[in-house]
């Protein structure tokens, strides 16, 4: 099993420049970690941006994907579209912001990242995180060049066009697990994706919020398991 920190993050390599955030260029780290692992196909799991990482490397290189689990992520179709919509928009204000050059990072980190620690804590459920978890958060976000490479990913989003692919149905099989209480996607947007998928599950967890595995750890960890070991 890798659990990475992408690129960007953390102590992982930081390349400079917007393009090099570009979702083909991050499916192809996950397609590069499966070649360092010597296999074929791995099962793929990501939430956040790791599940839209996910999400495209099943579509754009469904013959190295075993199967597909997404955390509170939809498909990258299903979010163009509803980001046209008021009412994504509205919840996806940041992504517009991080649009701007330097100054979304030093807000980021102003006042030594408590108004950010503070968001994720107050966007979960009450006691998911504590302040141990926050301190992990704090120093991962102040390694040198780190939030400029995480706002990348956002910058990215709106201005690296991915590659044309064959088609954006996901071909591996696929379960979608998804907090019903998050603050930022819209679980209207949980089944429209599953329908993309040729063979789809949506497991829907009410009481978990955008950090659904977090919240409720032992469930997704069972689903996730259980999912793994489906013949």
């Amino acid at each position: 099993m890798l659990v990475p920190d992408q690129r960007g993050y953390n102590t992982s390599d930081k390349p400079r420049g917007v393009r090099a955030y570009g979702i083909d260029t991050l499916a192809g780290d996950v397609v590069g970690l499966i070649d360092a692992m010597g296999r074929d196909k791995a099962t793929v799991v990501g939430h956040d941006w790791g599940a839209a990482v996910a999400w495209w490397t099943a579509i754009a290189h469904p013959d190295r994907v075993e199967r597909l689990v997404i955390l509170n992520v939809p498909h990258p179709i299903v979010m163009q579209r509803h980001l046209r919509g008021l009412k994504q928009m509205r919840k996806s204000w940041y992504m517009f912001f991080f649009q701007l050059p330097w100054f979304p990072e030093r807000g980021f980190l102003k006042g030594d990242c408590l108004r950010s620690l503070r968001g994720i804590q107050k966007t979960a459920n009450q006691g998911t995180f504590s302040d141990d978890d926050m301190e992990h958060y704090r120093e991962a976000w102040q390694q040198p060049g780190a939030m400029t490479g995480i706002i990348n990913w956002y910058r990215a989003a709106f201005r690296v066009r991915p590659a044309r692919v064959e088609s954006v149905r996901v071909r591996p099989p696929t379960l979608v697990i998804w907090g019903l209480k998050d603050q930022f996607l819209g679980s209207e947007m949980a089944q429209p994706s599953v329908d993309y998928c040729v063979d789809g599950r949506l497991e829907r967890i009410d009481n978990a919020t955008h950090w659904v595995q977090h919240d409720e750890p032992d469930r997704v960890n069972r689903l996730l398991l259980d999912f793994i070991a489906r013949a």
